[in-house]
């Protein structure tokens, strides 16, 4: 597989068959880090048997209260408390998976355009 620029400057890739995708400028998700992603959800799987899937969505002050849950977890691991002691999970998890609701409730109660 190789990958060069196009004449519109976006990058394209090009495999041995010389099939084409112009994908330069998407998201790439392979960057994204497995066992960490794994770990986050982890914890979405516990609070959906633990709330309902979704419940998130439903929260009264979601944005403050997902905040303040964020916080809990880093400074537990501030504490030197690396994993949370009700689901076994990285402490770490926790914050991510609280700060990945913080954002979407953010995005849909503001201008979608600006994510």
């Amino acid at each position: 597989m190789t990958k060069r620029r196009s004449e519109s400057n976006d990058m394209e890739t090009t495999t041995k068959l010389e099939g084409r995708k112009f994908d330069g400028d998407k998201p790439d998700f392979s960057l994204m880090p497995p066992h960490a992603i794994e770990m986050v959800a982890d914890v979405l799987t516990v609070g959906a048997k633990k709330y309902d899937r979704h419940n998130w969505k439903k929260l009264k002050d979601g944005k403050d209260r997902y905040f303040a849950a964020s916080q809990r977890h880093l400074w537990a691991l501030l504490r030197d408390e690396k994993h949370d002691p009700e689901t076994g999970i990285h402490h770490a998890a926790h914050a991510i998976a609280s700060l990945m609701f913080y954002i979407e409730l953010d995005y849909v109660q503001t201008d979608k355009t600006s994510v």
